[in-house]
């Protein structure tokens, strides 16, 4: 039996919804021996059936997730899918979480707050000390990253324009400060801003404090956005949200924001009436 060299040989970190696959499916077609660690409560267990070797841990077993992947050989690593940062919190969340020690040391010894970038970063250096290394995670999915331009057949009118600049200032500042990569806008008036809840959450939100509609939702990566972390990621489910919740222009960021099954999307928006716009930060 030939074993695959340490460099071929890939870990990822699996979350919740269609990312981790992408990333797999990516990293198979280049001739990568694939390990993926199942977040339990996040990751599909669909995965399995295409990783090499896919072995379950739970959302602070850090020390687990650094285990598996040395004994499988994988000396890089990739963070995909997303995890709900509320299920961090809440009554009696030690006891639910059964955080392991490397876990423990990194969130009440080693990191200054609990911000995404912040806990993650150490994430990262607690691999590196380990020897493997947090690649971009969307090494394997460049050709899934939005380009620049309207997507939709819709064209953005006028008053939508001007909330799309409004709230690109204001997203991409929140996104400096960490606290989160969406807003929704309408009339030039913020509506919502994403916090721990996720875009998804605040959408359900914005759609309630806007029950006309008609409002504007803008996400955008962080002016100095490291690629290895949570980049924003759209698809069909965001655009089932927004109709939802009365939405009718999305704008992303070119070259920063992910599109899951990019076709579905764009044909679902177009039945829904709601614009996309791909931008640049220019």
């Amino acid at each position: 039996m030939t074993t695959a060299p340490t460099a071929t040989r890939l870990g990822i970190i699996a979350g919740a919804g269609r990312f981790p696959f992408m990333v797999l499916e990516g990293a198979k077609r280049v001739g990568c021996h694939v390990t993926v660690v199942g977040l339990r409560g996040f990751a599909n267990a669909a995965l399995a059936e295409r990783a090499d070797t896919f072995r379950w841990a739970g959302l602070a077993r850090i020390g687990r997730w650094i285990r598996v992947l040395k004994r499988h050989g994988a000396r890089r690593v990739i963070l995909a899918g997303s995890v709900e940062k509320k299920s961090m919190y809440g009554r009696l969340r030690l006891l639910r979480l059964l955080p392991d020690v490397t876990a423990l040391r990194i969130w009440f010894f080693t990191i200054p707050d609990k911000r995404n970038d912040t806990v993650l970063s150490a994430v990262a250096d607690e691999f590196d000390e380990n020897g493997i290394i947090m690649q971009d995670c969307v090494h394997y999915c460049g050709e899934h990253m939005a380009p620049e331009g309207v997507l939709t057949h819709r064209q953005p009118a006028g008053a939508q324009c001007k909330d799309a600049e409004f709230g690109w200032r204001i997203a991409r500042e929140m996104g400096r400060l960490d606290i989160g990569q969406s807003i929704a806008v309408k009339e030039t008036e913020v509506i919502a801003v994403e916090a721990i809840e996720g875009t998804d959450g605040m959408i359900e939100r914005a759609g309630k404090l806007c029950p006309q509609g008609g409002w504007t939702l803008v996400k955008a990566a962080k002016p100095d956005q490291d690629m290895r972390f949570d980049v924003p990621t759209v698809g069909p489910e965001t655009i089932a949200n927004m109709k939802h919740g009365g939405a009718r222009m999305l704008v992303i960021e070119a070259g920063k924001t992910l599109i899951v099954d990019r076709k579905q999307m764009i044909a679902d928006a177009d039945a829904a009436g709601i614009v996309i716009l791909s931008r640049s930060d220019t």
